[in-house]
């Protein structure tokens, strides 16, 4: 039974708890609102270059507002700043349902509105990531993070269905008002937590930018953990060789694009339910490491091998070893970085973790016009498995980190405020 996901942060506390199950309703609702902005452009246009659009309106805020938004991170109630994004998400899905109900604005006032939610989810997304390490100590912090990454698993995995089929019947502005509805349990979860104080000393602005990332810089185990994502999603991100690899095995059938994402859910999904597995060691870098490996041989794999189900099966182990090292990942930083610093290395984190998969699509696309799509994927896996092992050699520090597995969680502060 050790080797299931441990509900024990569930149990033991109440705020937790709280928090967790708003982020997770609130999760499958965007899960909804990502769907019924692709098929609301889509719908209107057939242009797929219009439907790209929307990585550039999403990823340009989210990597210039979480830097900006490193700056005053931690010198500000991080628990009313979330609230405060939350509000300002409501407002943008509202315009949003709007906008799909009447029409007015058309293609360009959704691509105005992704951005603004973009931006809202910059600086208020790092700020909630400060919650769980708060709320939460030792094993149960690695339990409260593989928790929360089940149930963002678990949203991509049905919220797109469910989502297709809603806007089959009654059409895509209903999915709009479910993701404006679900906000509803987010607040719910963050007004539990108690109200936070600056944790930082110093002034806020570039000083506190230039600050979080010298420490990231210069805490080895965070270094690490960083350059280990990026091996993983800057050398062998293969989201763009999906369709590339399906036309040319598969005959480019949508039903069988589909399977590609659909099978790393599954192995994601698969991982947390088992994730026991990952959160109770005691050396979660090496969790980490091994993970990324994984992850890279099973990408490697997908692009060489020729029937169907195995290129499923491969996807399925990489999808797995992501959320494994998904979870490591985000146990080593949030137990290496001190509380005044957790506000702005978890802005770097959400940078790291939007800008790599970005640059690695980028670099999957242009390998693969000069050879093939199985080409480019198998040579990504390659490359990132030779990048996670010179990480590995030349990080010590990230190898030999270890949790204190009987660190006394922090006190149920809504019990005690």
């Amino acid at each position: 039974m050790r080797a299931l996901v441990d509900i024990g942060p569930l149990r033991s506390s109440s705020t937790f708890r709280r928090l967790w199950l708003g982020t997770t309703a609130s999760g499958l609702g965007g899960q909804f609102g990502s769907f019924a902005v692709i098929f609301y452009i889509w719908d209107r246009t057939h242009s797929a270059a219009l439907v790209g659009l929307v990585g550039v309106a999403s990823g340009v805020p989210l990597i210039v507002l979480a830097l900006a938004g490193s700056a005053f991170a931690d010198h500000v109630d991080r628990r009313l700043l979330a609230l405060r994004c939350t509000y300002g998400s409501i407002a943008v899905t509202a315009g949003m349902t709007v906008v799909a109900f009447s029409g007015q604005g058309g293609v360009p006032a959704m691509l105005v509105l992704c951005a603004a939610q973009s931006g809202f989810a910059a600086v208020g997304g790092p700020a909630r990531q400060t919650f769980v390490p708060a709320l939460l100590a030792g094993e149960r912090l690695a339990a409260g993070l593989a928790l929360n990454h089940m149930s963002f698993q678990l949203a991509m995995l049905i919220g797109p269905a469910l989502a297709g089929a809603l806007t089959g019947v009654v059409g895509v502005g209903w999915c709009f008002a479910i993701d404006l509805v679900t906000y509803a349990a987010a607040l719910i979860g963050l007004s539990g937590l108690p109200a936070g104080v600056p944790s930082a000393a110093g002034r806020s602005g570039v000083p506190a930018v230039l600050a979080g990332i010298r420490y990231a810089v210069r805490t080895p185990a965070v270094r690490g953990a960083f350059l280990a994502d990026l091996a993983a999603t800057t050398l062998a991100m293969p989201t763009a060789l999906f369709p590339v690899v399906n036309q040319e095995r598969f005959g480019g059938r949508p039903e069988i694009l589909g399977l590609f994402t659909t099978a790393v859910a599954v192995g994601g999904v698969a991982a947390s339910v088992l994730s026991g597995l990952a959160t109770r060691r005691a050396r979660p870098g090496v969790v980490l490491l091994c993970c990324g490996s994984v992850w890279a041989a099973g990408l490697g794999a997908a692009g060489l091998l020729p029937a169907l189900p195995l290129v499923l099966g491969a996807l399925a182990v990489a999808g797995a070893a992501d959320t494994w090292a998904v979870v490591s990942r985000g146990t080593v930083v949030q137990t290496a970085v001190p509380e005044a610093y957790r506000g702005r290395i978890s802005s770097l984190e959400h940078i790291v973790g939007v800008a790599g998969p970005q640059a690695g699509n980028v670099r999957a696309g242009m390998v693969a016009a000069l050879s093939s799509g199985g080409a480019a994927m198998a040579v990504g896996g390659l490359t990132a498995l030779l990048g996670t092992a010179l990480i590995a050699v030349g990080t010590p520090a990230l190898r030999e980190f270890t949790v204190d597995a009987t660190a006394a969680p922090v006190r149920d502060l809504a019990d005690s405020a």
